[in-house]
């Protein structure tokens, strides 16, 4: 699978699973292996993940959506909440390379709390959650630029082809 880490926290990137929510989405965890692939891509868990796991990862993955662009529901809210206090923390550490380490006996579900943290960090920290302006991404980043006006996912990619489409229609009359 070709994952993207681009929305600059761990919770939006896994919000950002689900591409493409301009034309009703492309889904990237398919499957529980998918799941276990992105949680040990971003370090939370390195353990097989089930078909239930991945039912409550979906669920998860849209509430952190609403809630992180202030849309959510107070059953949204309760259910992070939940989500964050169903299994105790301890405190990370860094493994080899730098990698992100929860030693836990329930690796999955303590990923999923760490998700659920994560979202309410920072929710509680008020940042500028956005959504890419090109037409045809979507997705959901930080915007922590020093004037707030962040307007793409990445310069390389969707603010150079939204620069490049303005440019052309400049010049095609030229």
């Amino acid at each position: 699978m070709d994952w993207v880490f681009d929305g600059g926290r761990v919770s939006l990137d896994f919000v950002n699973t689900l591409r493409d929510r301009y034309a009703d989405g492309r889904e990237l965890l398919v499957s529980p292996a998918a799941l276990s692939e992105w949680l040990a891509l971003t370090g939370l868990a390195s353990v097989p993940a089930t078909a239930d796991d991945l039912t409550f990862a979906l669920v998860l993955r849209e509430s952190i959506d609403r809630v992180a662009r202030s849309e959510g529901s107070d059953a949204d809210v309760r259910f992070l909440n939940e989500t964050a206090a169903a299994v105790p923390l301890p405190v990370p550490q860094l493994g080899a390379a730098g990698r992100y380490l929860l030693d836990v006996p329930d690796p999955v579900p303590a990923a999923f709390a760490a998700l659920a943290v994560d979202t309410i960090e920072l929710v509680a920290a008020a940042p500028l959650i956005r959504v890419c302006a090109a037409d045809d991404c979507g997705v959901r980043f930080l915007d922590a630029s020093p004037k707030h006006n962040r307007q793409w996912c990445s310069m390389a990619k969707c603010g150079n082809r939204a620069k490049a489409r303005a440019h052309y229609a400049r010049t095609k009359g030229s």
